[in-house]
């Protein structure tokens, strides 16, 4: 086959400083050892790794979308054209037109002031010359090919009005306007729930097959790769480890990199005690179950019941008038001292509501709350009903009920070290007899969450994100919970990381007793963590079971079909 794009021997680094002080990063090869690999005419080649594997700066170093510290050594031919020497107005032409790219956040990519229209007529009458007329009505029919509802209505919305996975398809129509010989799509389904993700996959490839383009396509998930790609390029550190066919590197991995990224994501089959962690599975490929499991007491405490929970919000109505939207309905459970309850669900179906509505986390006069919520302390703190407390008996119990949210880094304060971030909370509820005290605890559970002493004085923009969700963690654990309410806790980590942090909460819970909401649209993770699961759709509970039960016999048609979207490797190799 025909390449139409060969890159070869490519390396990138970043300059750091100025005259002859300046160092350089390798971000993308290794000395002399470059990158190097070939997209065929319609075909799709995956490029897959950890976080920091140089993915992403490969891709973009194709149409030099890289900041100006970036310095590129080797080749990257397309249709026998050299774009590493390529100037300004050359590469403007061929963005959009002839290689386009969707990214991961949509929402950071689309223009906010501009409306869905405005951006989708841009490249059409800038790389194609129509007029504004012939634009829009191009744009309308763009929309209607990627599956956007009613696109004439939404011509003229503005980003925020959309869903993620509507905007997702806003950034697909935009990249194929102009028919591109090449998508480059990177982690375009990362954030995306099960079923939203299944359907921009199929969209993904359906276009592909209609416009007859090829694809880059990026992502640490090798379930989702397994499915579009037909090619595969494994990296590590800046180097290419493994490239195959997507069939043997699913059924006949060469490389124990590849192997280990295998081996580390959670699976719907019956759970190991812990997740394989890339570098333990390097070092001992048996070593991933070693630990022996801790039983779950069937009889333990309750440590909150909740009966009838609902949560809505005021939408205005008319010119004065306001009308109650249910975002919650009668959501009941119980979850009991070291036990782990999954909340799952599409985008949309109530289950973050649910969560931040247990810990009084939305503004009350935002809408009404109703039902109960009664926390028993399993540590003699009493029995109090959450959603009747007022707003001075609520700081003690912050200290028994905390969060961990999806993004560490917009819940950590970015102008405090990390540890003011974690003495902080114990200064607040009087914890600890002084200062020295709160540093060492502090500092203990720093160690605790596998960070070692030299993070004490660091920022939050100077860890991955890994470790910001680690240093979350070990925030909540300063002030003695009992519950944790973790949301979408691990689903923008790549899989090596999630694993780590994955078998960190069930240690912890393991030692401390914790009890955990744990919410997700992820069934395998559930799968690995939880004891029992709700499934949520337009907030009410449509299926409540023990996960064992739940994921061998769904009993309704909206799990089976949340369990049907779950990524599954090549012909299920990677998940089995």
């Amino acid at each position: 086959m025909t390449a139409l794009l060969s890159i070869d021997q490519l390396r990138v680094s970043f300059r750091l400083g100025r005259g002859a002080a300046a160092s350089r990063i390798e971000a993308v090869g290794r000395g002399a050892q470059g990158v190097s690999f070939e997209i065929a005419e319609n075909s799709t080649v995956a490029l897959v790794g950890e976080s920091g594997s140089g993915k992403s700066v490969t891709a973009m170093a194709v149409l030099n979308l890289l900041p100006e510290n970036a310095e590129r050594q080797g080749s990257i031919r397309f249709r026998d054209r050299e774009l590493l020497t390529a100037g300004p107005a050359e590469l403007r032409a061929l963005r959009g037109r002839e290689i386009a790219c969707v990214f991961q956040d949509p929402m950071s990519s689309l223009n906010p002031v501009f409306t869905v229209g405005q951006q989708l007529i841009e490249p059409l009458v800038l790389h194609l010359g129509l007029g504004r007329r012939a634009a829009r009505t191009r744009a309308e029919a763009l929309l209607n090919e990627v599956g956007l509802p009613d696109p004439k209505r939404r011509l003229d919305a503005y980003p925020h009005e959309l869903s993620g996975g509507q905007q997702q398809r806003v950034m697909i129509a935009m990249a194929i306007a102009c028919e591109p010989r090449l998508l480059i799509a990177d982690e375009p389904t990362t954030a995306l729930d099960v079923t939203i993700q299944r359907q921009i996959l199929e969209l993904l490839a359906g276009l592909k097959e209609r416009h007859r383009m090829s694809m880059l396509f990026i992502s640490h998930d090798l379930g989702v790769v397994g499915e579009i790609a037909d090619h595969v390029v494994v990296m590590r550190q800046g180097t290419v480890r493994e490239q195959a066919s997507v069939e043997r590197l699913f059924t006949a991995p060469q490389d124990p990199y590849t192997q280990a990224l295998l081996a580390c994501r959670p699976t719907l089959a019956a759970p190991p005690v812990r997740l394989a962690v890339i570098d333990d599975h390097l070092a001992d490929p048996a070593a991933g179950g070693a630990r022996p499991a801790v039983a779950k007491d069937p009889d333990a405490p309750v440590v909150l019941q909740v009966e009838a929970l609902s949560k809505s919000f005021w939408l205005r109505s008319g010119l004065f008038g306001r009308k109650a939207f249910p975002a919650v309905k009668d959501v009941s459970f119980e979850l009991r001292r070291g036990h782990t309850l999954g909340i799952v669900g599409e985008s949309g179906s109530g289950k973050t509501t649910a969560g931040l509505a247990l810990l009084r986390l939305h503004e009350a006069s935002g809408g009404p709350t109703g039902g109960r919520a009664v926390f028993r302390s399993a540590k003699g703190g009493g029995t109090h009903e959450l959603l009747q407390l007022g707003k001075s008996d609520w700081l003690p119990m912050r200290r028994r009920l905390q969060v961990v949210f999806q993004n560490p880094y917009a819940s950590l304060n970015p102008r405090f070290t990390i540890g003011q971030t974690l003495v902080e909370p114990m200064a607040i509820h009087g914890l600890e007899r002084d200062d020295a005290a709160r540093e060492a605890r502090a500092r203990a559970l720093l160690a605790k969450v596998g960070l070692d002493a030299g993070a004490w004085g660091k920022y939050p923009h100077e860890f991955s994100g890994g470790q910001r969700q680690r240093i979350a963690i070990a925030r909540c654990l300063t002030v003695d919970p009992e519950v944790l309410v973790l949301d979408e806790a691990v689903s923008a980590l790549d899989v090596s990381v999630q694993a780590q942090v994955l078998n960190l909460l069930r240690d912890l819970q393991d030692e401390l007793g914790l009890a955990y909401v744990f919410i997700s649209h992820d069934l395998a993770v559930v799968r690995f963590m939880a004891d029992e699961v709700l499934v949520m759709k337009d907030g009410e509970v449509v299926e409540r079971n023990t996960v064992e039960a739940l994921l061998s016999a769904p009993r309704e048609a909206y799990t089976q079909r949340l369990l049907g979207a779950i990524p599954r490797g090549y012909r299920g190799a990677a998940l089995a």
